[in-house]
């Protein structure tokens, strides 16, 4: 029997040591996300039999389960979560499974499932050192951008630390009342409350963060977290459009402070949203991780 308990900050180091040494890129395994997002997903971890199970809220009636993360008999905590599901009387629904995730399940329980996709919610995974030197013809534009910037305004690129956040956050508030008119205000909200947890639990949730200040003013700031050894995941990104270039600059110049050992950085999902898209592929990815959700095929029907 599975004993699952509420992520809560006090769950950091446990829950990193299990992520932060494997291979896993996914932006949902951020443990900053993880947290500050709990308040919608109704996030619970448990460790069991060498791996870190999180099950959570997909929807008001649907639970479901992120791949188990670990080493051991992956057959055996599958069958876990399949017991834990149905005592809650939920089908099993496994979230997150990437293609090397989907080949380790295969392998253990071939042909037992079924998996669906959907590109909105597939991960933009860049070098960080593409990200930072903007070198080659591919990045013109983006170094246009960064230079136009730098000949209008004299700048100043600064981390995000106690003293900054209350900037940043009158920052986001402006952000809010300008963009509250589209039609997806109930996601904002979420957005901003998710957003404020963060900022005022910076260091609990080991974030990293940096700034772009134009006579004295935050224009622009962004921050997140590692995700594994070797990928760092890019939260937010927020900026006041009025100044040309700005998401830009403030892109290059964060990717530039992530420490080198960092290769990868993930600036996560396009959530289908066209112009959000169109800034991603624009990045050109070096991974566009796609995110299967696996459901056994014998409960298809009933799903």
């Amino acid at each position: 029997m599975l004993s699952f308990k509420p992520i809560d900050i006090e769950d950091r180091n446990i829950i990193t040591s299990c992520i932060y040494p494997g291979n896993c890129m996914n932006c949902d395994f951020s443990f900053a996300n993880m947290c500050s997002w709990r308040f919608v997903y109704k996030s619970e971890f448990a460790v069991s039999d060498g791996f870190l199970l999180i099950r959570f809220f997909a929807g008001e009636k649907r639970r479901g389960y992120m791949y188990p993360v670990g080493s051991g008999d992956l057959r055996h905590v599958v069958g876990l979560l399949e017991d834990d599901a149905r005592a809650g009387g939920y089908p099993l629904w496994i979230f997150g499974v990437t293609p090397d995730a989907k080949r380790e399940l295969e392998n253990c329980l071939p042909g037992e499932f079924a998996y669906t996709f959907d590109p909105d919610y597939f991960d933009y995974v860049y070098l960080r050192t593409d990200l930072a030197a903007l070198s080659g013809k591919k990045y013109q534009s983006k170094r246009n951008h960064v230079n136009r910037f730098k000949k209008q305004y004299r700048y100043e690129y600064i981390p995000i630390t106690s003293d900054v956040i209350p900037l940043c956050m009158n920052l986001e508030s402006k952000w809010f009342q300008a963009n509250s008119a589209k039609d997806d205000v109930d996601g904002l909200r979420l957005e901003s409350r998710s957003m404020r947890f963060a900022l005022n639990h910076f260091d609990e949730l080991g974030l990293t963060g940096g700034a772009i200040a134009v006579d004295g003013e935050i224009v622009a700031f962004t921050y997140g977290s590692p995700i594994n050894h070797c990928t760092f995941g890019v939260h937010v990104e927020k900026a006041n459009i009025r100044y040309d270039g700005v998401f830009s600059l403030i892109n290059q110049e964060f990717a530039s402070h992530i420490p080198e050992q960092f290769i990868f950085v993930n600036r996560e999902e396009d959530l289908g949203i066209p112009g959000l898209r169109r800034a991603k592929q624009s990045y050109h990815p070096a991974i566009l991780l796609e995110k299967n959700t696996a459901v056994r095929k014998t409960q298809f029907d009933s799903v």
